[in-house]
């Protein structure tokens, strides 16, 4: 049976076959024992974890060999929704053969990929993400239980939204991965943001090192930027409309976010054109007008336009 023809209608059709597979029929459920630990020489340790926005729980069983760390065996329990299962399932999977400290390192957006039927497609929903963020969460838990140490300890990156403990390198993959474009995105994605939206933007009730809108502004530049061909129309055949447009956008992707953080911009003014000569007018604004080094950012920003554009381009300050 086709999987619209369950629900009918295209959420359903947003969950891979290896989500639907694995919250039928998961490989991992069930329990470990004293007993089983003994059996296998290793530790018992076992971890509970749960997601408040949604009331789903997992409860992570690892047999640890002391002698070198290695995860023998790994089963969990999930109270809440397929997602949450697939998801526990999954990472359950990816923890066994490895070392504690290599499967601290597993993350959500890992879970999520292994979850996948084809590398370019989510295997969830952006409203279900938030499963596999427990289900990375649940891996630090145990981890800290078998080390006897606090959990923040394994946390060796920037932590964004402190509410949903969703790390910067996590906003940034998830945004790349799955080409987001609002902020809003971000948040059924990851949950960042969904409760204080302290992270959203400056202004809320503390303030942080990293905001949501932010880092969505400067991870699109940098898609923008891996991506960037101007083999759509070769330069020089473009209208003046069209060149102007072109590096404003090499500006945009390339110039301004250097001179902006010292509190300068630059405009450009006007275009000529002749045979062998594409001559750029540009004006400095705010701080660069005074600066001592604008004439360095002027060779900067014609090499930078020669080198993605045209090498027939010249800069000219007015």
């Amino acid at each position: 049976m086709a999987k619209k023809d369950l629900v009918g209608g295209s959420l359903w059709e947003q969950y891979s076959d290896i989500v639907n597979e694995r919250m039928k029929y998961p490989k991992f459920r069930g329990e470990l024992t004293q007993e089983d630990a003994k059996k296998l020489g290793g530790k018992l340790i076992v971890a509970d974890w749960g997601a408040e926005s949604c009331g789903d729980t997992v409860r992570l069983y690892w047999i640890v060999r002391e002698s070198d760390q290695v995860i023998l065996s790994a089963k969990f329990k999930s109270f809440g929704c397929g997602t949450a299962i697939a998801s526990s399932d999954v990472m359950s999977e990816l923890c066994l053969g490895k070392t504690v400290d290599q499967a601290v390192k597993i993350t959500n957006v890992d879970v999520e990929k292994a979850m996948r039927d084809t590398p370019d497609k989510p295997a969830v929903p952006p409203q279900k993400m938030h499963c596999s963020v427990m289900a990375y969460d649940v891996i630090k838990k145990a981890a800290s239980l078998y080390k006897n140490v606090d959990m923040d300890s394994f946390e060796n990156e920037e932590i964004v939204c402190e509410c949903a403990r969703v790390t910067l390198s996590t906003i940034k993959e998830v945004i790349k991965n799955n080409n987001l474009t609002t902020v809003e995105q971000i948040t059924d994605y990851t949950k960042a943001g969904a409760f204080c939206k302290s992270c959203i933007k400056p202004g809320g009730h503390e303030s942080r090192k990293y905001y949501l809108e932010d880092i969505l502004r400067e991870t699109r530049n940098e898609m923008e930027k891996d991506t960037y061909s101007v083999d759509r129309v070769d330069f020089g055949k473009m209208s003046i409309v069209m060149k102007f447009r072109e590096i404003e956008k090499i500006l945009d992707l390339f110039v301004r976010d250097f001179l902006k953080k010292d509190g300068g911009n630059v405009e450009v003014v006007d275009i000529k054109e002749s045979d062998d000569e594409i001559t750029v007018y540009i004006d400095y604004q705010g701080a660069c007008k005074s600066c001592a080094g604008s004439q360095g950012t002027a060779f900067f920003i014609q090499d930078t336009l020669r080198e993605k554009l045209d090498s027939r381009i010249n800069i000219y300050t007015v």
